[in-house]
């Protein structure tokens, strides 16, 4: 009888010491849970407030932009704010992923950030009488677009070797009004990536001398040619 009694105590103790280390695992993992998901809220608050500045610093430029003659605008101008602006973004959507709220509010600034740039450039194109090319750029995150992220890589090296090409990304399954009207006006169809290249949408992987030759201002690549000419002497 004593020896039941001790194999009841022995087996009790360890039901409640399998019951405590369980309880302790799952209160620190509930703990870490909340601590990383304060620290990432708090890494996104961050970096929205100082995107958001700059937004609204990029904003008040544009303004100003619309004032000035063609002799205050220099090359690059907002295109730079918007430039840095998007790495920005990319930078966010790592750490915190796409699906998060804040996130998806700092992406439609962006994307009317860029909207508003093309719109300016090519102002200033018409007003300066200045040769400016633009391409337009759609691609989805979505597996489906095997040669986006290729696409990607093209379009940076072409604007590492051509600073004054103006090339605008846009995320064709961001489901905002601007990107939507903008896809109805240039009649982009779901065939990505897509490039919006003087008036007419070339689909599918493109090379930079691919897209050298969709633009016909051979002046832009004469004037890379002396540029780069000169720095090498």
């Amino acid at each position: 009888m004593e020896i039941k009694n001790d194999r009841e105590k022995t087996d009790w103790s360890k039901y409640l010491y399998t019951f405590i280390i369980t309880s302790l695992i799952f209160i620190t993992a509930i703990y870490i849970s909340n601590y990383l998901s304060e620290k990432k809220m708090s890494q996104l608050k961050t970096m929205g407030d100082k995107i958001s500045l700059d937004i609204l610093s990029s904003e008040t430029q544009f303004s100003l932009l619309t004032e000035s003659s063609c002799k205050n605008i220099g090359d690059n101008t907002l295109s730079i704010e918007v430039s840095q602006l998007g790495d920005k973004l990319s930078y966010t959507e790592e750490k915190i992923g796409s699906d998060d709220p804040d996130f998806q509010n700092l992406k439609t600034y962006y994307s009317l950030l860029e909207i508003k740039d093309y719109l300016l450039m090519k102002k200033i194109s018409e007003k300066c009488k200045d040769k400016i090319a633009f391409i337009l750029y759609f691609y989805s995150n979505n597996d489906s677009c095997t040669e986006c992220q290729n696409e990607g890589y093209v379009l940076t090296k072409l604007h590492e070797m051509y600073p004054q090409i103006r090339i605008y990304s846009f995320d064709y399954d961001f489901d905002i009004p601007t990107i939507e009207t903008l896809k109805s006006i240039y009649g982009i169809e779901n065939k990505l990536p897509a490039l919006y290249i003087n008036g007419k949408v070339q689909y599918g992987l493109k090379t930079i001398d691919e897209i050298k030759k969709l633009i016909p201002e051979t002046d832009i690549w004469d004037k890379e040619a002396l540029t780069t000419s000169a720095s090498e002497q």
